[in-house]
């Protein structure tokens, strides 16, 4: 996606979020055990002035660093005004090796927007507001590529024991708007092919692509999802995305 797309889908979904804090903000987060809404939002807060450090000095935060006493509607606004005032290809180091830009902090916060405002709908007991299927596909790639894969890989013990009893087959996660990966999960660490490449796997799930996206992040159920071949190993898939989607 675009970082000028990202940041519209990033500005839209901060204020959603913003407003069912107002609403509820001593409400318990079902999808956050132990969160308050107060706590969504403070940590919300604390996500965005983080990577405003990023981005304004080129560096990341000392182990001192403590965040600005403002609330979450100025961090948005900080942010915003950061990554509206940045090239996207401008270099600034990231947690992921291969992307070290503002685009890659762009791309990661609105998806950290998104889940988060979903979470924030189910604590606040609004109606989920629409998710663009672009955002949802990207969406996708991004938790299986980036949290998944690379997090498996360089963070092998986030994962506990969970990689150990993993013996290398692979699950074919599609949606339907577009966007195809083969996971194969092996104890070495989860390797994701974003193609058609290497056939369907073991088993298969398919599904519009918000369904995918909030199966995956385990913030939506099965339901409008396709399974496919062994069912029990989509379910080794889902419980291993517990560990990157706290």
């Amino acid at each position: 996606m675009r970082t000028e797309r990202l940041r519209e889908c990033l500005a839209a979904d901060a204020a959603r979020l913003r407003e069912a804090v107002a609403g509820a903000p001593a409400a318990p987060v079902p999808t956050c055990p132990g969160w308050t809404m107060t706590d969504l939002a403070d940590h919300v807060t604390t996500v965005y002035l983080h990577k405003v450090e990023i981005i304004r000095t080129g560096a990341f935060p000392g182990e001192d660093w403590e965040p600005a006493g403002v609330g979450l509607d100025r961090a948005y606004a900080e942010l915003a005004e950061e990554l509206a005032a940045r090239d996207p290809a401008e270099t600034v180091p990231s947690w992921y090796p291969a992307d070290q830009t503002v685009g890659f902090w762009a791309r990661r916060m609105a998806h950290e927007t998104l889940i988060h405002r979903v979470d924030g709908e189910l604590a606040a007991g609004l109606p989920q507001a629409p998710i663009p299927a672009d955002l949802a596909v990207d969406g996708v790639d991004e938790v299986l590529v980036r949290f998944l894969e690379h997090g498996s890989r360089n963070w092998p013990d986030d994962f506990g024991d969970a990689l150990e009893s993993l013996d290398g087959r692979a699950v074919r996660v599609s949606t339907t708007a577009g966007g195809s990966w083969l996971v194969r999960l092996a104890p070495d660490g989860v390797t994701v092919t974003t193609d058609e490449a290497g056939g369907d796997g073991e088993a298969t799930v398919t599904g519009d692509p918000v369904t995918v996206l909030l199966w995956l992040w385990r913030r939506g159920g099965p339901d409008g999802l396709s399974f496919g071949g062994d069912t029990a190993l989509v379910e080794v898939l889902h419980e291993l995305m517990a560990k990157p989607t706290l």
